[in-house]
Protein backbone atom coordinates (compact mmCIF):
# COMPACT_ATOMS: atom_id res chain seq x y z
CA UNK A 1 0.00 0.00 0.00
CA UNK A 2 1.20 3.41 -0.79
CA UNK A 3 2.23 5.82 1.93
CA UNK A 4 0.38 9.43 3.09
CA UNK A 5 0.63 12.00 0.23
CA UNK A 6 3.14 14.72 1.03
CA UNK A 7 3.61 18.24 0.50
CA UNK A 8 7.44 17.88 -0.36
CA UNK A 9 8.01 18.70 -3.72
CA UNK A 10 11.94 17.93 -4.58
CA UNK A 11 13.85 20.39 -6.09
CA UNK A 12 11.42 23.35 -4.92
CA UNK A 13 13.16 23.99 -1.29
CA UNK A 14 14.78 27.66 -1.21
CA UNK A 15 18.09 26.26 0.29
CA UNK A 16 20.13 29.75 0.80
CA UNK A 17 20.29 29.24 4.56
CA UNK A 18 21.45 25.78 4.00
CA UNK A 19 24.08 27.48 1.29
CA UNK A 20 25.86 29.94 3.51
CA UNK A 21 25.91 27.59 6.19
CA UNK A 22 27.63 24.63 4.57
CA UNK A 23 30.01 27.83 2.95
CA UNK A 24 30.70 29.32 6.30
CA UNK A 25 31.67 25.93 7.81
CA UNK A 26 33.74 24.96 4.80
CA UNK A 27 35.53 28.48 5.29
CA UNK A 28 36.05 27.96 9.06
CA UNK A 29 37.68 24.68 8.36
CA UNK A 30 39.84 25.81 5.50
CA UNK A 31 41.25 28.37 7.13
CA UNK A 32 41.31 27.11 11.15
CA UNK A 33 43.30 24.45 9.45
CA UNK A 34 45.79 26.08 7.75
CA UNK A 35 46.64 28.30 11.22
CA UNK A 36 46.48 25.29 13.19
CA UNK A 37 49.32 23.78 11.07
CA UNK A 38 51.40 27.26 10.94
CA UNK A 39 51.11 27.02 14.98
CA UNK A 40 52.43 23.77 14.95
CA UNK A 41 54.96 24.60 12.77
CA UNK A 42 56.36 27.57 15.30
CA UNK A 43 55.82 25.68 17.73
CA UNK A 44 57.82 22.59 16.75
CA UNK A 45 60.81 24.15 15.27
CA UNK A 46 60.93 26.64 18.42
CA UNK A 47 61.26 23.58 20.99
CA UNK A 48 61.63 20.46 19.21
CA UNK A 49 64.86 22.10 17.27
CA UNK A 50 68.46 24.18 18.02
CA UNK A 51 66.69 26.72 14.82
CA UNK A 52 64.98 28.62 18.06
CA UNK A 53 61.72 31.06 17.88
CA UNK A 54 63.00 33.15 14.69
CA UNK A 55 63.29 30.28 12.29
CA UNK A 56 59.48 29.18 13.52
CA UNK A 57 58.25 32.33 12.98
CA UNK A 58 59.44 32.77 9.87
CA UNK A 59 58.92 29.33 8.75
CA UNK A 60 55.10 29.96 10.05
CA UNK A 61 54.88 33.27 8.30
CA UNK A 62 56.11 31.54 4.95
CA UNK A 63 53.32 28.51 5.58
CA UNK A 64 50.69 31.01 6.15
CA UNK A 65 51.64 33.50 2.90
CA UNK A 66 51.89 30.17 0.60
CA UNK A 67 48.70 28.57 2.27
CA UNK A 68 46.35 31.79 1.67
CA UNK A 69 47.84 32.08 -2.01
CA UNK A 70 46.80 28.34 -2.42
CA UNK A 71 43.96 27.96 -0.39
CA UNK A 72 41.93 31.72 -1.41
CA UNK A 73 38.75 32.09 -3.56
CA UNK A 74 39.82 32.27 -7.22
CA UNK A 75 38.33 35.24 -9.57
CA UNK A 76 35.73 33.90 -12.02
CA UNK A 77 36.68 29.90 -11.15
CA UNK A 78 33.65 27.44 -11.53
CA UNK A 79 31.07 27.41 -9.08
CA UNK A 80 30.68 24.09 -7.31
Amino acid sequence: MAGPASDYHRGEMDIAEQTSTYKLVMGITKWGSLYLAAAILALTIWFCTEAGFMAGLISAVVLIVLGTLVLRDKKGGAAH
